[in-house]
């Protein structure tokens, strides 16, 4: 396994991430902090995870969310 010490989300899948920030804030939060239409129009794990995987600055704003909410 490829260790990377300076990742701290090294090992996070992004679908773990999402559930985890989701199980936090909510979908309504969640769609007010990161404003994308996946988290506030019938969102879902599925579709959040085929646009976030598609969409980097979307991906990057919510991975920034993660750490900021659990790692720091």
């Amino acid at each position: 396994m490829n260790h990377q010490p300076n990742n701290p989300l090294h090992g996070i899948t992004l679908q773990r991430l999402l559930e985890e920030l989701v199980d936090h804030y909510s979908w309504e939060e969640l769609g007010r902090i990161v404003n994308v239409r996946c988290f506030n129009n019938e969102p879902s794990i599925k579709s959040s995870l085929k646009f976030l995987r598609r969409t980097e600055w979307a991906r990057k704003e919510v991975e920034q969310l993660y750490l900021d909410t659990f790692f720091i």
